[in-house]
């Protein structure tokens, strides 16, 4: 697919997003020059229109924007990276530039830390004393904080209910890493059901 640069003088609007959280991290401009750059060296090349020249993001933060994907919508003039960034994207130290309250998909940041848990044990790390204890343990505790989500959610307080559900959905992470399975399978399959 080619990208139309000329149907916007030259630069088209290019927005980075965080490949694993989906979190849109920052808009920014490409001409050819910065795309093919960009392309090339799999590290995100703006053209700064204040600069008026190639600004490789990180080229003085050292936060740079690692491409993973490359995506171009429907009518040819406009761009979307999915990208890993070293740092925080923006210039004011906050990890996008849009000023969001919370990581609204912080879900699959934990799947991260996680599966780097997994990769890269700590000493002390809860994620590694459950995983020492085998698959069912992790099983076992799925369920025991499935059953008490039930209990909370008929009997006790909506913080309750909270916490009970947040420690669910933790050690269904655990259990779905321990096997081998991402969120990302599980969200195609749901996806494939709703079809």
């Amino acid at each position: 697919m080619t990208i139309d640069f000329n149907k916007t003088d030259g630069l088209v609007p290019v927005i980075i997003q965080d490949d694993k959280t989906l979190e849109v991290l920052m808009l920014g401009y490409m001409n050819q020059e910065a795309y093919d750059k960009t392309v090339q060296e799999n590290i995100v090349t703006f053209y700064s229109r204040s600069k008026n020249r190639l600004w490789t993001k990180g080229e003085t933060s050292n936060n740079f924007l690692h491409v993973k994907s490359v995506h171009i919508d429907c009518d040819n003039d406009t761009i979307l990276i999915k990208a890993s960034a070293d740092g925080p994207t923006c210039h004011t130290g906050s990890r996008s530039c849009f000023q969001t309250e919370y990581n609204q998909n912080f879900i699959m940041q934990l799947e991260r830390v996680i599966a780097d848990r997994y990769e890269n044990p700590q000493e002390g790390s809860y994620i590694n004393k459950l995983r020492g204890k085998g698959l069912n343990k992790i099983a076992q505790k799925v369920g025991e904080e499935g059953v008490e989500t039930v209990i909370a959610a008929l009997a006790e307080t909506e913080t309750d209910l909270i916490n009970e559900a947040s420690d669910l959905v933790f050690h269904l992470l655990v259990l779905l890493r321990e096997k081998g399975l991402s969120l990302e399978t599980i969200a195609k399959n749901l996806e494939g059901r709703h079809k």
